[in-house]
């Protein structure tokens, strides 16, 4: 008998049976079926901005001429259509301090939300807030403040959010660096996190933001979209149906941070399928009590004027453990399995 031969042997069964092992528990992390993904069709564009001429638009000169003509207020777009259509297009709007990346793969690596409806046979368009990621923002300002052409407080508000700051907003735990019990959140992973967050240029920005005329635009350029916004973006759809209805199909509003006020005009949202998602631990966090509240209020308020508005707890649906930013979660990919059927059941196609 060859015995090395038969320890080689031995050793590569071994490998190959790890292998597998492993492949599977990946798999089966990802909570979708795997195997080829089929795209019919993908593309990026812009959609609203306009022209800006200035004469302070570098600080270098030497470089750049501070004189000309730049292009300001536009929200970039990268869409995807699966070769099977099976619902309606999504459109995907991110956060405070982020950037479309939220809507991609999760920081530890596992399947994002873009992917997976997908490969669900929904087209998806991931868009980047307008003067964020790649929707250009305007230096004119600064650079006049740094060639002493205006005053210092003119500079615009803009922001970043730190680490512990966030921590406590997106509600990992009640304070930095403790943790909710239970908190579904992959911290192990949260320096690729961090590296997402980007300055946010929204309070230097018109009223209404410039994204919410470029959502309206970008809804009826596609015939009929879900607009799917996070926190920050919570409150844009809702001003994009005040603009007009054309083309939105539906309304999921994630954990937003405002609704429209339960005293207002409920017109624009007549038989419109609203669904207004919250993850958990709200009640420890008195800034998210209250707007469940105040979202609670509005969903009421919506469907007494014949609205088809909903706000729904996930940990009452049995998906607890959910920070505020539930697509990240290690339970995200459950959230969204939930989600489709919730756009099976309301939107139709």
């Amino acid at each position: 008998m060859n015995t090395s031969f038969n320890k080689r042997r031995v050793a590569i069964c071994a490998m190959l049976t790890a292998t597998v092992i492993v492949g599977c528990a990946t798999q089966a992390g990802r909570g979708v079926t795997d195997g080829p993904l089929t795209i019919r069709t993908q593309g990026s564009f812009f959609v609203g901005g306009r022209d800006l001429r200035s004469e302070t638009l570098s600080a270098v000169p030497a470089v750049f001429s501070p004189v000309g003509t730049i292009a300001v207020d536009q929200m970039y777009v990268r869409y995807q259509v699966p070769d099977k259509v099976t619902g309606k297009p999504l459109v995907f709007v991110h956060g405070c301090c982020l950037t479309g990346k939220s809507w991609e793969s999760t920081p530890d690596g596992r399947m994002g939300w873009d992917e997976f409806f997908l490969r669900k046979g929904f087209p998806t368009y991931v868009v980047d807030q307008a003067s964020r990621g790649r929707s250009a923002a305007d230096p004119s300002t600064i650079v006049s403040v740094k060639n002493g052409k205006t005053a210092p407080d003119q500079l615009p508000p803009v922001f970043s959010s730190g680490r512990e700051g966030a921590w406590e907003i997106f509600r990992f735990g009640p304070q930095y660096p403790s943790v909710f019990p239970g908190m579904q959140f992959p911290l192990e992973a949260q320096s690729e996190f961090w590296k997402q967050m980007t300055m946010d240029w929204s309070r230097a920005l018109p009223a209404p933001n410039p994204t919410v005329p470029a959502l309206s635009e970008l809804a009826k350029k596609i015939g009929g979209a879900v607009l799917v916004v996070h926190s920050q973006s919570g409150m844009y759809p809702f001003q994009a149906v005040g603009l007009t209805r054309e083309g939105i199909a539906g309304i999921v509003a994630i954990e937003p941070a405002a609704c429209p006020a339960a005293s207002g005009d409920m017109t624009p949202y007549a038989n419109l399928p609203i669904l207004i998602m919250w993850g958990d631990f709200t009640e420890a966090a008195p800034v998210w009590a209250a707007r469940v509240k105040s979202c609670g209020d509005f969903v009421k308020a919506a469907n007494a004027a014949g609205g088809k508005a909903e706000s729904v707890m996930l940990s009452e649906v049995g998906l607890r453990g959910n920070s505020h930013m539930l697509m990240l979660d290690r339970t995200s990919l459950d959230v969204a399995a939930w989600l489709s059927d919730w756009l099976g059941r309301h939107i139709a196609r």
